[in-house]
């Protein structure tokens, strides 16, 4: 396994957190060694055609815009990436919380506790999630040995292998057109972030500003990872009920904070809707199956699972994440159907030109504020 710099240090071990995800995650689905080649194989073919696909359907990019790897992982390639991406986005605020704990009332506790503990909590809530990403764009990702990067800080895309395998099977759908349609969505978002080059630093000033802001005693952040911890191991099925079932973003306390997750909600809705708006306008044309895949995944969606997993999701804040799917799709087809591909583009244009989150729920506000103030 290969060291994240400097992990053991610090509120978190990071290597610990690696060692533990990878030791309880779920085994994958039983496959051949021929034939996990040939998985691997295919899915890199889709991801180079779908960039074509996705450029063609958006009018967004050029083939010199995609100077991010894409990469075929496990589940095991997949949590070292996201420790490795965690470790750099979160920094500033472990940074700020380690000021603290040499004066704040937890000191005593924390000390005892320490970066080890937290690491091995974190690695079990790695471990419920690695078996249920299907791919993911990677956007603060910093370059490893293992893990390439893009260039000057850009990000990589993740494809994770097993996991498209085992939902494929499960939904009893043609294997070929479930995996394009899969590399669509995600290719989706390498292109919003390579096409758009202000749309990265934008998005990660929006987090540091919400990190900067943040002022909880570290006992605080702890707790919500042992409640989650704690959720993932049985020891606290109640958290979908009682207070143990916020999610962590729900630790927020100031107005300002409030207000940049506003719009960090507001942007991930849009990139997330604009990823399923796209995945079912190229559809049709190159996943002849896709009428099936798409109504067998959203019941997948919906219909959720155990009762721990159903807390695990709300505790992580995934709930809100399956809303921003629903929510930022219906914002890009209703804009459009009003304007047209190139008229929806105008959202690229600058961070002025993004969707408020009441804009979200009410496009024909976007388009008024951005289409018919600049025409007027």
């Amino acid at each position: 396994m290969t060291s994240i710099g400097g992990a053991a240090t610090g509120m978190v071990d990071w290597n610990l957190a690696v060692a533990t995800a990878t030791r309880l995650m779920r085994p994958g689905p039983e496959i051949s060694r021929d034939e996990a080649r040939a998985v691997v194989a295919e899915l890199r073919r889709h991801a180079k055609a779908s960039e074509e696909h996705v450029r063609g359907f958006t009018r967004l990019g050029t083939e010199e815009t995609h100077d991010t790897p894409v990469l075929v992982v496990d589940r095991p390639g997949w949590v070292r990436a996201n420790v490795a991406g965690f470790r750099e986005l979160l920094k500033p605020l472990f940074d700020k919380m380690q000021e603290r704990r040499g004066s704040g009332p937890g000191n005593a506790v924390l000390g005892a506790v320490g970066g080890k503990v937290t690491g091995v909590e974190l690695g079990m809530l790695l471990s419920f999630l690695a078996s249920r990403v299907l791919g993911q764009y990677e956007t603060f990702a910093p370059a490893t040995r293992e893990l390439p990067a893009g260039a000057n800080g850009g990000g990589r895309l993740l494809l994770v292998a097993p996991n498209i395998v085992h939902v494929e099977r499960e939904l009893d759908v043609q294997p070929h057109d479930f995996r394009l349609w899969v590399c669509l969505h995600e290719e989706t978002h390498r292109t919003q972030f390579t096409a758009v080059p202000w749309l990265r630093d934008h998005l990660q000033g929006e987090i540091q500003s919400f990190l900067g802001e943040t002022d909880v005693d570290p006992m605080t952040v702890l707790e919500r990872v042992r409640e989650a911890a704690q959720s993932l191991a049985g020891g606290r099925p109640e958290a979908e009920e009682d207070d143990g079932g916020r999610s962590f973003v729900e630790i927020v306390q100031t107005p300002a904070q409030r207000e940049i997750l506003g719009r960090i909600t507001a942007v991930m809705s849009l990139l997330e809707g604009h990823a399923d708006f796209v995945m079912d306008g190229v559809g049709p044309a190159v996943v002849p199956s896709v009428a099936e895949i798409r109504e067998k995944f959203q019941q997948r969606r919906a219909k959720g699972a155990s009762r721990l997993d159903i807390a695990l999701r709300k505790l992580l804040g995934l709930d809100a994440k399956l809303r921003q799917y629903r929510d930022g799709e219906r914002f890009v087809r209703a804009v459009v159907d009003e304007v047209g591909m190139d008229g929806f583009n105008r959202v690229w244009t600058s961070p002025n030109t993004l969707p408020t989150k009441a804009e979200i729920a009410k496009p024909a506000d976007w388009v008024t504020r951005v289409h018919r103030k600049a025409e007027s």
